[in-house]
């Protein structure tokens, strides 16, 4: 039998288990196991205990589980009051308003959570209520958190980042570098459509504005020191090279415990309950990882990825055809899987396609993580439609609708880093050798 015809033999496999809802480690662990048991000579219990232990033996992978609990720590505290109040009264001489707290406040937050569904569903809480109540169009304010929430992905310090550093073995550091310059361009692309937005629907705005006298804005500005310096400390000692990605994570944790403490939001139980939600979350991540390695281990013995590098590579597709074939394979992923599991799930697959195109896996990962991001507005699994489902009442379908303008930012984003691959690659290319 012929390798690819292998190829086409284990992905049937893997996607039969997905369908009859195996859990996506499981299945990518039997498929791995088939494979090395029948077209191979390596025995698959060695392997798999070879790929579970090497994959989490990682003191790279050590900044996940860190990473994820700062995020759950500060979503827990009153940190998205503190933002709302902060920032309000800085941004009602834009077109649209208080509108662009919603962008401006995922931002922010992304860059200390890491996670698309926590942003979303921290800066709503405070934001959505408050600005129903002051009179702004509902739908416009459901549309912009659901596209702002998935700043959490790209922003640094982004969780599926370090998942996708390290399925594709490139640096962590490098990849949150990476995601600056898109994350910034995403935000001035939303904040854009709600000014287009307000100058073409003057009405849908409420005209009062809170006139504030300049001191009385900066006393308020004040919320907003806790988090910019954490973000300044985590970031600032990654990318001068003070601190590895790990070391900066575990900084990260201690911050954020002082920001709860600070806030009053630190007790016994929301320190117990931040913990547990990261130990979960972990180790759902650690154990895809795992079933990941255990397959790409066993595509490596078969000889699967050279073969499908030589054929796509004999198909003679030029490198923006494949990736326009791959766009559209993790549009139709991200309606049935999370963004981890489309990661984890596919790396083994196509990153030698990717490299015998000769693209740069950074900035495929942004690639990839730019895609992630419009699955989270995508029906019928896009998890921020759930978030703001279950805030607003809402249906999902009507959530999703409402999210149209900012889909379209995206898209317009994932143009634009085809066009001009310096969007990513800059950055890392300029600062890494000033890091450690």
């Amino acid at each position: 039998m012929s390798t690819l015809a292998i190829a086409a033999l284990v992905f049937t496999l893997l996607v039969v288990l997905l369908a009859g809802g195996v859990w996506i480690a499981v299945s990518m662990g039997v498929a791995a196991w088939f494979a090395l048991q029948f077209f191979s000579s390596s025995p698959p219990e060695v392997n798999l205990f070879q790929a579970f232990w090497g994959s989490n033996a990682s003191w790279t992978l050590a900044a996940l589980p860190l990473f994820v609990w700062m995020g759950e720590i500060l979503f827990r505290t009153r940190l998205s009051d503190e933002m709302f109040e902060g920032l309000s009264p800085w941004l009602q001489w834009l077109p649209g308003r208080l509108m662009h707290v919603n962008i401006f406040g995922c931002g922010i937050f992304a860059a200390v959570s890491g996670s698309s569904s926590a942003t979303c569903a921290t800066i709503a809480k405070v934001a959505l209520p408050e600005l129903k109540r002051r009179g702004y169009d509902e739908k416009m304010c459901l549309g912009s958190l659901c596209g702002a929430g998935t700043l959490g992905l790209l922003i640094p310090p982004s969780i599926i980042m370090i998942v996708y550093a390290v399925a594709a073995e490139v640096s962590i550091l490098k990849m949150f570098l990476a995601g600056v310059i898109p994350g910034l361009l995403l935000v001035l692309l939303f904040s854009g459509t709600i000014v287009v937005w307000a100058l073409l629907n003057p009405d849908k705005t409420p005209r009062e504005i809170d006139r504030l006298p300049f001191v009385e804005r900066l006393r308020r500005a004040r919320n907003l020191i806790p988090c910019l310096a954490l973000i300044v400390f985590v970031l600032g000692s990654m990318f001068t090279g003070y601190a590895t990605a790990t070391e900066a994570a575990s900084f990260g944790v201690l911050g954020a415990l002082a920001i709860a403490a600070w806030s009053g939001g630190l007790n016994a139980r929301t320190f117990w309950a931040s913990l547990m939600g990261a130990t979960r979350l972990s180790c759902m991540i650690l154990f895809i990882l795992g079933g990941a390695a255990f397959l790409s281990s066993a595509m490596a013995f078969t000889g699967i990825p050279r073969a499908l590098a030589e054929w796509v590579a004999s198909l003679g597709v030029s490198p923006l055809g494949l990736i326009a074939v791959l766009a559209l394979i993790y549009l139709l992923l991200g309606t049935a899987l999370d963004g981890i599991s489309m990661i984890v799930l596919t790396t083994s697959i196509v990153l030698p396609m990717v490299e015998a195109a000769g693209f740069d896996l950074i900035w495929f990962g942004i690639f990839i993580v730019l895609l992630v991001e419009i699955a989270e507005l995508t029906p019928p699994l896009g998890f921020n439609l759930f978030v703001l489902q279950t805030m607003s009442g809402r249906d999902s379908n009507y959530v999703a609708l409402a999210s149209i303008p900012f889909f379209c930012m995206m898209v317009l984003a994932l143009v634009l880093l085809v066009a001009f691959p310096q969007l990513a690659t800059w950055l890392p290319e300029v600062v890494i050798p000033k890091a450690r």
